[in-house]
């Protein structure tokens, strides 16, 4: 769980980016996700690194994701980076109280 940080804002995210990158991981590596996708649309761009999407996923995964609420994609985005069902619902948890969700995952 080192490799995941909950944090308030994007300030606080740019800094758990920086601190992932002086550990060793790459931006392709470096995943965010907020519980509104155009939140987590902006702060990947303005950032620069990645949401969960297709390369994670796969294709099917990611057309099924369509048909799914937020919340059920959200927390089958978080088990296909490898976390368990209930890591999954946890971070959803922290998502819908507005918060960031900052990993970094070897490749």
């Amino acid at each position: 769980m080192e490799n995941v940080k909950i944090v308030e804002n994007s300030v606080q995210a740019r800094q758990e980016i920086d601190q992932f990158i002086r550990q060793g991981f790459t931006k392709d590596e470096i995943y965010l996700l907020t519980h509104d996708q155009d939140r987590t649309n902006d702060l990947t761009d303005h950032l620069d690194i990645n949401d969960v999407g297709v390369p994670e996923q796969g294709v099917f995964e990611s057309l099924a994701n369509v048909f799914r609420t937020r919340g059920d994609e959200l927390r089958s985005k978080f088990e296909t980076l490898g976390f368990s069902t209930e890591e999954a619902e946890r971070f959803e948890l922290e998502l819908d109280q507005g918060k960031v969700v900052v990993v970094a995952k070897s490749a």
